[in-house]
């Protein structure tokens, strides 16, 4: 999602670990980068967690050169969304590491997920074209699974899911499509080990109240368009968390066969 403002009070960094291990720690892990403080991994770190495999959360979005965990103890990488857009590498270099992190994990196998921002990071990455879309899309809207995969088995072909960006992206060459939506026809792909969603099935319902608490998320909403999520979100969650349950869970279970190859 594009969007000028710089926020100041991006965490430098959210970690269950101490920061002095940074760079240190041999055993495999899940790392989480994520741009601002209210785009959390939500229902992703909730599935890796269940998995009991080790995660990193790391803010590196102003940092030329950012300190990363060794690439051997990566055992998967997931890329959050934020308001900045992908390409945006003079005011946030980090994002050029991010980019370069995601195409070696995919070069090797590790998998990859990308949620928004971190769909078009990827994306772009690997080739894709990003654009600026003509209107803000923002809120509950159905996509449709595209073609015969059942990557997303739990649901019929359409679906109502939240949305929260401007930019969109091509499909990447070599990358398989998985939905679409009216406004944007790469909303979902896969390429190797990756996996890349434009929406949003991370965001729980405690999440969600605090994205509508945001200004930064809510500044281009009117009051009613606030309540109109809300109660869309209310309606739509029950369907949407089995999706959620499916896609993340699947996501952990292969990253923890990937770092139990690493330690074998």
């Amino acid at each position: 999602m594009r969007d000028k403002s710089h926020p100041s009070d991006v965490g430098r960094m959210h970690v269950n670990v101490s920061d002095a291990t940074i760079g240190t720690m041999t055993s495999p892990q899940v790392l989480i980068i994520q741009h601002v403080p209210w785009e959390k991994p939500g229902r992703i770190l909730e599935s890796l967690e269940d998995t009991m495999l080790p995660t990193r959360t790391l803010t590196i979005l102003d940092e030329r050169k950012p300190d990363l965990p060794d690439f051997s103890d990566v055992a998967g990488l997931v890329i959050m969304g934020g308001p900045m857009g992908a390409l945006d590498y003079d005011r946030h270099p980090g994002l050029k590491a991010e980019a370069k992190l995601a195409k070696a994990a995919i070069a090797v196998g590790k998998p990859v997920l990308g949620v928004c921002l971190g769909h078009q990071i990827i994306a772009t990455a690997l080739g894709a074209k990003l654009s600026e879309g003509t209107h803000d899309e923002i809120g509950f809207a159905p996509i449709k699974r595209v073609g015969k995969h059942d990557y997303f088995s739990m649901w019929n072909k359409q679906i109502d899911v939240l949305h929260w960006h401007r930019d969109h992206v091509s499909l990447p060459v070599g990358a398989q499509l998985l939905a679409s939506s009216q406004d944007t026809e790469n909303q979902a792909f896969r390429v190797g080990s990756a996996l890349c969603l434009q929406f949003h099935l991370e965001v729980t319902a405690p999440l969600m109240e605090e994205w509508l608490s945001e200004p930064v998320m809510t500044k281009k909403l009117k009051k009613s368009q606030i309540s109109r999520i809300r109660d869309d979100f209310a309606v739509d969650n029950p369907q949407l968390m089995p999706l959620a349950e499916q896609v993340f869970s699947g996501f952990a279970a292969r990253c923890d066969t990937y770092a139990r190859s690493l330690t074998a």
